[in-house]
């Protein structure tokens, strides 16, 4: 008897038989950006190790989610996730009927790494710290803009918390993306943006952007020299911009819990580590459990920073 309970244990924890067909992970927005080359990098890496394909199948629109609702609405059976980021949890305050739960209708698998907003500036913008740059916005109110990767994402709302908690009268200009931001700010044609660092990093590294500042509880490692902007004096801005992985509610666990522990293990590799912290993440690779801890703490997070700050979604 021992011994078959013993074996019905193994078992449950690691399903034999999976997976035994390709598996889809699904990203919610355009193909080419940082999280569609993670999940990519992710997959090659599963396939090595599973001799299984992971096609990755990039369904954007609606803010994130379009692809989100077809994963919710996928089979439970393992062979569909999604690959989503901070959005996931941001969209059910800015956008009216989702038609999903972003907690109820999903199983966490892995938070894969996590990344960072800067405020970065022109290199010929005169302020070179954030107390300049307000003084500047203060001393000229209305006059000067903002530029944001896009209305509702993550630097939009941390941008509207610096307008609000600095008392800036300064207008908020929505770009579609970080690449065009990013151009625009080492061009000049606008002066002040929050942005992901992995889009600013080759701008950054060239001297054609400079950080003002940093999301983050610490500063990041791979930008040592940026300060935060709770030591510049800012609260709220520590919660991180994240990737993770989900599938659909209904999945049986014992599969997230195999994927969980083949992300953590291709994350610390070395030589995905390396590849990781090319495109400015920092490899995390947590278990079902610690991403559900997160994935809630975020969304109560984010959800009152939203409707404090009033931003809605038409």
């Amino acid at each position: 008897m021992a011994m078959l309970v013993s074996a019905s244990s193994v078992t449950a924890a690691e399903p034999r038989n999976y997976p035994i067909r390709p598996i889809t992970f699904v990203v919610p927005s355009v193909a080419g950006n940082v999280n569609d080359a993670a999940a990519r990098l992710i997959g090659q890496e599963l396939t090595k190790t599973w001799g299984q394909a992971v096609v990755v199948e990039n369904k954007p629109g609606a803010g994130t989610t379009t692809g989100t609702k077809y994963v919710a609405k996928s089979p439970k059976d393992g062979y569909t996730a999604l690959l989503t980021f901070t959005a996931h949890i941001q969209n059910p305050s800015l956008f009216p009927n989702i038609g999903y739960d972003p907690i109820k209708d999903f199983e966490t698998v892995s938070l894969i790494a996590k990344s960072s907003v800067i405020l970065a500036v022109s290199p010929d913008a005169p302020y070179k710290t954030i107390a300049q740059l307000v003084a500047a916005v203060k001393a000229s109110p209305g006059t000067l803009s903002y530029g944001s990767y896009g209305l509702g994402t993550t630097g939009h709302i941390l941008g509207e918390l610096l307008k609000r908690d600095a008392g800036m009268d300064i207008q908020h200009v929505p770009y579609k993306g970080g690449a065009p931001l990013a151009n625009d700010l080492a061009a000049g044609h606008i002066k002040i943006g929050m942005i992901a660092v992995g889009t600013a990093m080759p701008l950054l590294q060239a001297g054609k952007i400079i950080p003002l500042a940093i999301t983050g509880e610490k500063r990041s490692e791979l930008l040592p020299k940026v300060p935060t902007f709770l030591e510049s004096g800012f609260k709220g801005f520590e919660p991180e911009a994240w990737m993770g992985l989900l599938f659909p509610a209904g999945t049986p666990k014992e599969y997230s819990e195999v994927l969980s522990r083949e992300i953590g293990r291709i994350v610390r590799l070395p030589e995905i580590t390396t590849r990781l912290h090319g495109l400015v993440l920092e490899p995390v690779g947590n278990s079902p459990d610690e991403f559900a801890r997160i994935l809630k703490n975020d969304m109560d997070k984010w959800s009152q920073l939203i409707q404090q700050l009033g931003i809605k979604m038409e």
